[in-house]
């Protein structure tokens, strides 16, 4: 059980306007990281812009976004992430299940290419120690463009934070 309310929006009428705008996204109804983010309407739709941007409006391929954004979640050991990226939104961005599986443990793994490898290990840097080594940064750099790599960043700098949030807070999964 989450370790706040997950505000019910048929119980808030004065929030129907944010609520419509958080369903009406992809999957069209209210996820309970939202629900639990509408104690404080603000921050729940500049929460919500903020992760649409980093998600849906960059220069990185969908493959690769659902690889960092899965990694994240089973280095932080955040259920609700994983769980929310697999197998739908991974599927539908040209991972397999076997990818998926080998994410847990993917530097034996033989699945991921040299630019996804190179993002798995800036990714574990980011997640796991914050300091990114130069050797790790000079992979990265070979196989992205400077706005890539801020894009690429962001994206590990938001899950993150959207991981620690989930954990914090306990927020369950939602259910499919």
């Amino acid at each position: 059980m989450a370790r706040v309310e997950l505000l019910q929006e048929s119980e808030h009428p004065e929030l129907a306007e944010v609520v419509g705008k958080l369903a009406g996204g992809r999957r069209g109804r209210l996820l309970n990281l939202y629900r639990m983010l509408l104690h404080n309407p603000d921050i729940a739709q500049t929460w919500f812009e903020h992760v649409g941007a980093v998600r849906w409006k960059t220069g990185l391929d969908g493959k690769l976004r659902e690889i960092v954004i899965i990694r994240i979640g089973l280095v932080n050991q955040v259920a609700y992430v994983v769980k929310a990226h697999v197998p739908g939104y991974a599927l539908e961005e040209g991972l397999t299940l076997e990818q998926c599986d080998a994410l847990a443990n993917w530097v034996p793994s033989q699945l991921f290419d040299a630019r996804e490898r190179a993002a798995l290990a800036y990714t574990d840097a980011m997640t796991r120690s914050v300091q990114v080594p130069d050797s790790v940064f000079t992979e990265v750099r070979k196989h992205f463009t400077e706005r890539q790599i801020v894009e690429l960043t962001v994206l590990i700098g938001t899950y993150n934070m959207h991981t620690r949030v989930l954990q914090a807070l306990e927020v369950e999964p939602d259910v499919r």
